[in-house]
């Protein structure tokens, strides 16, 4: 498996494979792969850290991560993540998420957050991000609003979250 930076000819592949996923996702609100394109073009973008699973020269997994602020600081959010469901619970997923959080590390961010399942972030060390100072987002559930920290001593961030416009959540 190979885990790469994502490139403009990997767009369309990508939006059939989020869309693919999410139609099936127990927690979706449909838009995932749409949502994808207009973060793209948005100035939360990070090329670096958009990044694609391959397998024999095929598509099986994207993630993304982009920015948001907590206050003055600059966070980053993990969304969406998205693996094939006949490539789930191989190591896909996890390998998208362990290479996304070292080039995070490398490029100085502080902290990761994600609204996701309580019960698969917290193996990658994701806490309920109000223990950190992010205040949870009105009508999310706290357990699913987590976070991580991403450099050895982060910077301590207190404060409301503000998304890309592109998440419609503010």
């Amino acid at each position: 498996m190979i885990i790469r930076e994502e490139k403009k000819q990997d767009f369309d592949e990508v939006y059939t494979v989020i869309k693919t996923v999410f139609a099936t996702a127990e927690h979706r609100d449909g838009n995932e792969q749409d949502l994808v394109m207009a973060l793209r073009d948005s100035d939360a973008f990070i090329p670096d850290l958009s990044l694609i699973a391959e397998l024999d020269g095929k598509i099986v997994g994207h993630i993304m991560f982009t920015e948001a602020k907590v206050g003055e600081d600059t966070v980053l959010v993990l969304a969406p993540l998205a693996v094939l469901p006949e490539y789930q619970k191989q190591g896909v997923g996890t390998a998208l998420i362990e290479e996304g959080h070292r080039i995070a590390k490398e490029l100085n961010y502080q902290y990761s957050v994600v609204l996701g399942s309580e019960k698969y972030y917290p193996r990658f060390g994701y806490i309920p991000a109000e223990q950190m100072g992010i205040e949870v987002p009105d009508g999310i559930p706290s357990i699913n609003f987590m976070a991580i920290p991403l450099q050895e001593t982060p910077k301590t961030i207190c404060g409301s979250i503000v998304y890309a416009k592109e998440f419609g959540m503010n």
